[in-house]
């Protein structure tokens, strides 16, 4: 894990590969949890039997499973300095490159393309900071997602 402990380190990070995360297992359990929480029961998700039929032998995790690991990613890949409050700002050019199977390994490779200063007026702070990352999100053998994650801090 590597420590980004000053806003300067931060801006000295930027155009740089900074972080790769730990990896972690996703399993049919999670799927399933995942599947109950957004009403996506597809078959290629839930059903291993029928799955194992279908086109890719095995069931695959949800793709919005696969993004929704970034908090996870993030917290084991860096620390941060300390904020009063982190905001997910969105996405940009998030591709699903090869679809997942279920007990797959993955993890995160963080690139940060841009730091930006936020307006003091957005938040009522002069201490906010937009962060634009390229991530690539890898399992054992090959890409599984390529996106740019935009996030603010708003720093004590």
């Amino acid at each position: 894990m590597i420590k980004l402990e000053t806003i300067d380190n931060i801006l000295n990070a930027v155009g740089t590969d900074v972080a790769v995360s730990e990896w972690t297992t996703v399993s049919q359990a999670q799927v399933n949890q995942f599947a109950i929480s957004t009403r996506d029961r597809q078959w290629i998700h839930c059903d291993p039997e029928r799955a194992a039929n279908g086109p890719f032998g095995t069931p695959i995790v949800h793709g919005f499973l696969v993004l929704s690991l970034l908090v996870h990613f993030f917290k084991t890949a860096m620390e941060m300095p300390e904020t009063k409050m982190k905001i997910n700002y969105g996405l940009n050019k998030l591709r699903f490159i090869n679809p997942v199977p279920v007990e797959s390994q993955l993890r995160a490779r963080f690139h940060l393309q841009a730091v930006d200063k936020v307006d003091p007026a957005t938040f009522s702070s002069d201490n906010a900071y937009k962060y634009t990352w390229q991530i690539t999100i890898e399992m054992e053998d090959k890409v599984a997602c390529v996106l740019e994650s935009i996030n603010i801090d708003v720093y004590k």
